[in-house]
């Protein structure tokens, strides 16, 4: 049995997620394809085409400490689902996939949803997306230790073809919107590696949580930054860290940008959309400070060349990819300039991706 799960680029919303706010995901195509048998010797086999590497578990009982090693993304999916009832024993499981590690386009949600699949269907079980969404983000949070939010996950359960959703992180809720056939999602690897687990991500998102703290004792009512008006930050500014008022700033202005870019993509207005995409690349590098020169520099040169709507941070931050909106007709200019003008700006040799929204999780006959 083989299943497969896309990796994803964020339009726009970043950091919104894990504060019940929104985000514009699209499934991209690039997937980690999860093969699976069963066995009989209470023993879990996972093996990596990519790392090149092998390493087993016991199947009971299952491990509940992660080993910090690409093997608990896996292991982790296999915890979370026994939490809601759904046991293989052992097997076999062979993981494959061209999602670029480290990049910033999620191919840790991609291994998780399609090693998700794949013991689903070993087990012969069947769940809803949003909680196969769910119990993979438990694994990244609460057994790799990745503070991560819904987003990922649930973008490569949930996406459609040639679309981006809008995702409420709160309620689950979503709405398709359309990528004009006329556009191509380019996406530019800076070639400075980002890391989840731990770091500057779960620092940044501490601070969050702090600033949350200190609006919720003023006005019970905000239990996430969701919750929160720009005029309610400002009158508590004086008692939260300034790091801690801007990064709540940030969050907080990039919810509203989010709707206003899914209402500018629901009527075609591309100009409007990348306005939005260079107002929340400045919020995320100067209020949230998750960007990096590189990640700047690749803003930069894409804003100076012709056919380019839009350009930004995508992801994490500290470091992965850049998402430009580019006319289709000049896709090809496009790469090419991006790529040897960044050369030239770092001596970096960035690997540029042209991409198209793809569909979400799936089994593969």
């Amino acid at each position: 049995m083989r299943c497969a799960a896309p990796g994803r680029v964020n339009l726009i919303g970043e950091h919104t997620d894990y504060s019940g706010g929104f985000v514009m995901p699209v499934a991209i195509d690039f997937r980690t394809v999860a093969s699976i048998r069963p066995r009989n010797d209470a023993q879990i086999l996972l093996s990596s085409d990519n790392m090149g590497e092998q390493v087993s578990y016991p199947a009971d009982p299952l491990p509940t400490v992660a080993r910090k090693h690409w093997s608990d993304y896996p292991m982790g999916v296999a915890w979370s689902l026994a939490q809601e009832g759904v046991r293989v024993g052992g097997f076999d499981l062979s993981l494959a996939g061209n999602v670029p590690l480290g990049a910033g386009l999620s191919s840790s949600a991609s291994i998780e949803v399609a090693t998700a699949l794949a013991l689903l269907a070993l087990a012969g079980a069947a769940l809803p997306l949003a909680t196969i969404a769910l119990a993979c983000q438990r694994a990244e949070n609460a057994f790799v230790g990745a503070r991560s939010g819904i987003m990922d996950q649930f973008i490569a359960c949930a996406g459609q073809q040639d679309h981006a959703l809008l995702l409420d992180c709160r309620s689950l809720e979503y709405r398709l919107l359309p990528i004009p056939s006329h556009v191509r999602l380019i996406i530019c690897n800076s070639m400075v590696k980002h890391e989840h687990a731990g770091g500057e991500y779960n620092a940044r998102r501490a601070e969050v949580e702090e600033g949350t703290r200190i609006l919720h004792r003023r006005w019970p009512s905000i239990v996430a930054l969701r919750d929160a008006t720009e005029e309610q930050l400002v009158e508590c500014r004086q008692q939260m860290p300034e790091n801690v008022f801007r990064r709540c700033r940030h969050i907080i202005t990039e919810n509203k940008r989010v709707q206003l870019a899914a209402s500018a993509l629901e009527r075609g207005d591309l100009p409007a959309f990348g306005v939005l995409m260079a107002e929340a690349h400045r919020s995320i590098r100067d209020d949230f400070e998750a960007s990096c020169s590189e990640l700047d520099t690749l803003v930069e040169i894409a804003s100076r060349i012709p056919g380019c709507y839009g350009a930004r941070m995508t992801g994490g931050g500290f470091g992965g990819c850049t998402v430009n909106l580019v006319e289709e007709s000049k896709a090809q200019q496009f790469r090419q300039a991006i790529h040897s003008q960044y050369r030239a700006s770092t001596g970096i040799d960035a690997d540029i991706y042209l991409c198209r929204a793809s569909a979400g999780a799936t089994r593969i006959s």
